[in-house]
């Protein structure tokens, strides 16, 4: 599925809306240099904890080591993998968010919503070292970037809860 294609599946009482992972490269990018990082510093604390003996600060720092490395493979791949469906019917919107290892669902009946609303690309602020010339620094792309990495949706409806942002990239 390329990144401008949305499927939808039409139940007998339902339609399903997959909208994949829209996810940038770029975005890619700085979650797979995370992934290094963290993969480094466990390198580092692995090879201090060698050889592993019976000092308890070797054990911990082994044990510490495992611990990185499993977190930094399960933050890549479940945000590498992380799909996004709605499914509508008539009581509710069901959201199924899934990633290589879990699957959240959340389900809001229709009298709870207020009305949906498509907020868009957020604008974006200035930097505060912006200047009337070309950017030679990068300040603007990077504040672009940094909004697109934290972005939670760009619809949204309005719930007892608070707002309820979905299908980010879209």
């Amino acid at each position: 599925m390329r990144k401008q294609d949305i499927g939808y599946f039409w139940g007998d009482d339902s339609l399903t809306v997959d909208i994949g992972n829209r996810t940038g490269f770029r975005i890619k990018a700085i979650y797979s240099m995370e992934f290094l990082f963290t993969s480094g510093v466990a390198t580092v604390f692995l090879l201090n904890s060698l050889p592993l003996g019976n000092a308890p600060l070797h054990m911990i720092s082994g044990v510490g080591a495992a611990v990185l490395y499993i977190l930094a493979a399960q933050r890549l791949l479940s945000r590498l993998f992380y799909r996004e469906s709605v499914k509508l019917d008539n009581l509710s919107i069901t959201f199924i968010r899934r990633t290589l290892l879990s699957k959240k669902v959340r389900r809001y009946f229709w009298w709870q919503m207020g009305m949906l609303h498509y907020e868009g690309k957020k604008h974006k602020t200035d930097h505060p070292l912006k200047g009337g010339c070309y950017d030679y620094f990068g300040f603007e792309t990077q504040e672009q970037l940094i909004q697109d990495l934290h972005n939670p949706g760009n619809l949204y409806f309005d719930a007892p809860e608070g707002r309820i942002y979905f299908a980010a990239g879209v």
